[in-house]
C-alpha cells in the first residue's frame, strides 16, 4: 500500500475531534512507510501547520459555490453540496492513485462516497452517529453501544466490514505506552483532570473550574486542559492562577495528566476512550447531541459516571464529584473495567484491516522444522491445543514433514523485520480450509494475533483461489481466540458442548 487519503474538516463548529482520530491513524500510516494526505475544506491555520509538520500532505478545498444544504442533520458543515465537494475531492486526487480513501465527516454520506468510488481503489468511514447510509468497504465506529451490532444494519453494503467499539479506539502511542506503566485506581482522589475537547465552544471548562473552586477540597491538584483555539482562553488561564489550578494549553502531555490524575472530568468523544485506556475514572458530562447515547450506554457499562443532566452544571460537577471523591470503591470498579475494555491498541488493529500490518507472510520450509518444535510445545501454546501432551521430536518431524508435502495443508510464518511473530496453518476440505494460529511464545509481538491472521488470509486470497471459505474451533475457556476470530470477520455456526462421565 502507498497512500492513503483523509476527507476531514475541523472548526469551532465541527470541533477538532474528527481531525485528531484522522491524524492518530495517519500518524501509524506514516510510520509504516505509507503517504498520507487530508483533502479540507475547513481547517484552523494552527492545525494546517501541525499536519505538515507531521509530514502530511494537506489539500485543501477553496473553490467558491452557491451555499446549499441536503437532508441531512449536518449538512450545514459542509457549506457546500456534497456534489461540488465530491467534484473538488475528484479534482484533488486526480494526479496520483489512492490505496484507500478514509472520510471522517457528518455532512458526507453515500451519494459522495458513490461519486468517489472510480478515483480511490477502496473507502473506509469513520462514523459514530449511524444515522445515513454508506458506500464503503470498511466502516470503523471506535464507541461502545448497548446496539452497535445492529447499528448499521441496511445502512452499508453487505460486503463492508465492520469495526465496532472501543478495541478500535483510535489512541496516539502513547496511551499504550504509558497504559503498561498504570493500574486501577486505588486510594484517595489527590490530582483532578479537567478537559472538555479542543474547541469547548461553550465553556464548560470555565464552569467546571468555579465549581471545583466552590468545593474546596484541600491539598487537591487540579489540572486544566484547553486548546489554542479555546473562546475563553485568556478568562480560563487567569481563573486558573487564581485559584492555584495549572491550566495547559495545546499541551502535549496529555496521555501523561490523564495517567497521573485520579479522577476526571470532562466531555464524551474520543478522550473517553484515552481516559480508559490508562483507568482514569470520570465524571463525564455530555456536551454535544451525538454524544448521549455514547455516554449513556458508556456508563451503563461502568465504563465512566454520567450523572442526569442539569440546568446548573456547576452544581451538578459539585454533587458527583464529590460522591466520587467519596467513594474509591466505585473508582476501582470505573477503572477496572475502563482498563479491561481498551487496551490502546486499536490503530493496529485498524491498519491490518487495510492491508499495512508490516507482517510478511511465507510459507515454512525445511530450517523452520525445529523453531516449531519448541514453540508447540510450550506451555502456552499445548494449554489451548486440542492435544495437550508435549510431542516428540520423532513425531514431530514426521507431521511436519508430511504437511510440507501435502497440497491441501497450508503451513505459513509471519514475520515483521524478519523476525518470527507467529504461525498459521491452513487444512483443506473441498473448497474450505480450517485454521489454526499462534504467536511465537514468550515473544514481545502481544496483540498482533488479528494482525498476523489478516494478513495470513490476505495471503490465501492470493495464492489459493481453489479456497473460498475459514473455519476456526476453539476450545472451550480460550476467551482470547473467540476475541480474535469474531473481531475478524467469523460468525459462529454451531455451538458443540462436552460433558465428562468418567
Amino acid at each position: 500500500m502507498n497512500r492513503v487519503a483523509f476527507r476531514v474538516d475541523a472548526s469551532s463548529v465541527i470541533g477538532t475531534g474528527h481531525l485528531m482520530r484522522c491524524l492518530t491513524l495517519a500518524d501509524g500510516l506514516q510510520q509504516r512507510g505509507v503517504k498520507t494526505c487530508f483533502l479540507s475544506r475547513h481547517m484552523p491555520n494552527h492545525l494546517r501547520d501541525m499536519l505538515v509538520a507531521k509530514g502530511h500532505e494537506l489539500r485543501l478545498l477553496n473553490s467558491s459555490r452557491v451555499l446549499e444544504t441536503d437532508d441531512l442533520a449536518h449538512a450545514k458543515w459542509l457549506e457546500t453540496t456534497q456534489e461540488a465537494d465530491a467534484e473538488d475531492s475528484i479534482h484533488a486526487l486526480s494526479n496520483q492513485p489512492t490505496n484507500w480513501l478514509i472520510v471522517d465527516h457528518y455532512a458526507l454520506d453515500v451519494r459522495w462516497e458513490s461519486a468517489l468510488r472510480g478515483f480511490v481503489e477502496r473507502i473506509m468511514v469513520i462514523d459514530d452517529i449511524a444515522d445515513r447510509k454508506h458506500d464503503c468497504d470498511v466502516l470503523l465506529d471506535q464507541n461502545f453501544y448497548a446496539d452497535m451490532q445492529t447499528r448499521y444494519a441496511d445502512k452499508v453494503p453487505e460486503h463492508c466490514q465492520l469495526l465496532l467499539g472501543p478495541r478500535y479506539a483510535l489512541l496516539r502511542d502513547e496511551f499504550r505506552k504509558l497504559r503498561e506503566q498504570v493500574k486501577p485506581r486505588t486510594g484517595s482522589v489527590n490530582r483532578i483532570l479537567v478537559f472538555f475537547g479542543g474547541v469547548d465552544a461553550d465553556n464548560y471548562t470555565g464552569r467546571a473550574i468555579n465549581a471545583l473552586a466552590e468545593m474546596r477540597a484541600e491539598g487537591l491538584h487540579v489540572d486544566v486542559v484547553i486548546g489554542a483555539q479555546h473562546p475563553c482562553r485568556a478568562e480560563i488561564e487567569t481563573n486558573c492562577a487564581s485559584k492555584g489550578f495549572v491550566c495547559h494549553v495545546q499541551t502535549s502531555r496529555m496521555a501523561e495528566l490523564m495517567a497521573a490524575a485520579d479522577l476526571a472530568i470532562g466531555a464524551g468523544g474520543s478522550a473517553s476512550w484515552e481516559r480508559c485506556c490508562l483507568g482514569l475514572p470520570a465524571l463525564s458530562i455530555c456536551v454535544a447531541d451525538n454524544q448521549q447515547q455514547q455516554i449513556a450506554d458508556a456508563a451503563q457499562e461502568g465504563l465512566l459516571y454520567a450523572p442526569a443532566p442539569g440546568k446548573d452544571l456547576a452544581a451538578v460537577i459539585k454533587t458527583h464529584a464529590t460522591a466520587l471523591i467519596e467513594n474509591p470503591y466505585l473508582r476501582w470498579l470505573i477503572s477496572s473495567k475502563a482498563m479491561q475494555t481498551v487496551d490502546g491498541r486499536g490503530v493496529s488493529r485498524i491498519i491490518g484491516n487495510l492491508g499495512c500490518s508490516g507482517i510478511a507472510i511465507r510459507n515454512a520450509n525445511e530450517e523452520d522444522s525445529s523453531k516449531l518444535f519448541a514453540w508447540r510445545n510450550h506451555l502456552s501454546i499445548r494449554s489451548v491445543s486440542r492435544n495437550a501432551d508435549p510431542i516428540s521430536w520423532e513425531n514431530h518431524q514426521k507431521w511436519f514433514a508430511a504437511v510440507l508435502a501435502s497440497q491441501n495443508r497450508v503451513l505459513l510464518i509471519g514475520e515483521i523485520d524478519e523476525v518470527p511473530i507467529g504461525v498459521v496453518r491452513f487444512d483443506k476440505h473441498e473448497d474450505c480450509a480450517e485454521v489454526s494460529i499462534y504467536l511465537v511464545p514468550d515473544s514481545n509481538h502481544s496483540g498482533q494475533g488479528r494482525n498476523l491472521l489478516l494478513s495470513a488470509e490476505q495471503w490465501l486470497i492470493a495464492n489459493r483461489p481453489d479456497i473460498n471459505c475459514i473455519q476456526a474451533s476453539v476450545l472451550g475457556g480460550n476467551e482470547p481466540s473467540e476475541r480474535l476470530f469474531l473481531g475478524s470477520g467469523y460468525r459462529v455456526e454451531s455451538t458443540n458442548f462436552l460433558k465428562k462421565l468418567n
